[in-house]
């Protein structure tokens, strides 16, 4: 008989959402984590990236405010609170994690897991001792790294990645030169722009957000311009060298040779599935390019092995992890799953917030899907006249043959929490003027939603 009917390796957000429903569902499930419960959501990334832009929000506001005159107190920063800040928001969130492991009976093995054998996990623990378990099914949900090209300079002393530049420092950058124009990178400009940083914002593609809507990229550079950072599309970097006060970024951009300079460089070119040293020798399974291979119920080649999130997913994010976490356990247990996972929505964190689901018109096109799109720029919304973000837009896609809602891209406050009502549409497969019969209330953001659903509408 086996120690568990099921080890999840990794206790991110698919490793523990997985291991909660596998408890839910009456699964022996014991998870085994190398660091901190939560992944690299929780501790690395998407937590303390947005605890850090509300905490620079904050101050820019209140800086804001005292331009316009609202007394505002005193208005400067520490940064050493701002990542003790960011620290403890992450401390209670694992705190709320480790309890809900604990009601749920799974068992939490801390040491880094190595699959042996089909049905065989051996966890070393920070003390060098190795314990062998065994279980039916094991679940690999080991995330992803970030990636540093081979640049020569890239290794340099004041180049970061993200996991770096998240454990802080107790004073500001008074510059910084960002590689890479998605979603880690502008996210980043826009904290460290909110706190007076000189920021340079470096993306070799022609926009910012290059696998998005190109008008958003285009949105957001000039609303990051206005605040002062300076964008180089279209930039290629070459090299990197030690500076005066810093780094050296040679570029070449539409063949010219630039040089930016800035106290520090964060390298946010992108990640890579994680699995090193998961498997013993002679273990590996298949791969797909640089994943591990995994079937329609999140098999590996190995017979009773799984692999769900970054290890094994084309799209990066932690609700895709969940969800596949939730819907691999449910399939092991004999059901089909119960989330859609074909809908995935996408934020940013933006100042304006970006939010996109679903297809661009340009991307129906190329598959041949018949579509248009309707859009409407939320000028005379009195909610944005208020809080001026910048421009701010809604773009939705329609079939013209089914007049369905295929995909959108919202760029605007509160878009992030907004994108689900296109993507329950989605799902639902309903059509325009079904989405257009909900009454928004006023005043709100959500009720530019109905003139851009009127206009394509209009469209159809």
């Amino acid at each position: 008989m086996s120690d568990y009917q099921l080890i999840v390796i990794g206790a991110g957000p698919g490793g523990y959402t997985a291991a909660l429903r596998a408890a839910k569902l009456g699964l022996h499930t014991a998870i085994v984590e190398r660091r901190e419960v939560g992944g690299t959501c929780l501790n690395r990334g998407c937590i303390p990236t947005k605890t850090l832009l509300h905490a620079s929000q904050v101050y820019s506001d209140a800086a804001e405010g005292a331009r316009m005159g609202v007394h505002a107190g005193n208005i400067s920063y520490d940064m050493g609170e701002i990542f003790a800040y960011k620290r403890s928001v992450s401390d209670k969130l694992r705190q709320g994690i480790h309890a809900l492991l604990k009601g749920a009976k799974v068992d939490v093995v801390e040491g880094t897991a190595q699959i042996t054998a089909p049905g065989e996990v051996t966890v070393t623990a920070p003390d060098g001792a190795a314990v062998q378990y065994t279980a039916e099914r094991i679940l690999a949900a080991t995330g992803s790294v970030n990636v540093r090209p081979p640049i020569p300079g890239l290794e340099l002393p004041g180049v970061m990645t993200s996991d770096e530049l998240l454990e802080g420092t107790d004073k500001p950058y008074e510059s910084l030169v960002i590689i890479g124009g998605g979603v880690i990178g502008v996210e980043f400009a826009t904290f460290y722009s909110n706190l007076g940083c000189r920021v340079t914002l470096v993306e070799g593609m022609a926009n910012l957000l290059p696998m998005m809507d190109r008008e958003l990229g285009q949105n957001l550079a000039q609303i990051l311009k206005k605040k002062g950072v300076e964008v180089l599309t279209s930039a290629m970097v070459q090299s990197l060298e030690p500076a005066e006060g810093g780094l050296c970024v040679h570029l070449r951009q539409k063949d010219k040779d630039v040089a930016v300079t800035g106290e520090k460089v964060l390298c946010a070119i992108g990640r890579r599935a994680y699995f090193d040293g998961l498997f013993a020798p002679g273990m590996m399974p298949s791969l797909n390019g640089k994943r591990l291979l995994v079937d329609e119920n999140y098999q590996t080649s190995i017979p009773g092995v799984y692999a769900i999130g970054d290890a094994s997913s084309t799209v990066q994010l932690a609700h895709v992890a969940a969800a596949q976490g939730t819907d691999c356990v449910e399939r092991m247990c004999g059901s089909k799953g119960t989330t859609d996972l074909r809908v995935i929505p996408s934020c940013i964190y933006s100042a304006p917030e970006i939010a996109v689901v679903g297809l661009t018109e340009a991307e129906a096109k190329e598959q041949g899907i018949p579509a248009v799109s309707g859009k409407c720029t939320l000028f005379s919304n009195a909610r944005t006249i208020i809080e001026d973000p910048g421009r701010c837009f809604m773009k939705l896609v329609g079939r013209t043959d089914t007049r369905e809602v295929i995909g959108a891209q919202l760029m605007c406050q509160h878009a992030s929490d907004m994108i689900s009502q296109i993507s329950t549409a989605m799902v639902n497969h309903l059509t325009a003027e079904q989405l257009l019969s909900v009454m928004r209330p006023h005043p709100s953001f959500e009720e530019a939603m109905a003139e851009a659903v009127e206009n394509l509408i209009s469209k159809l």
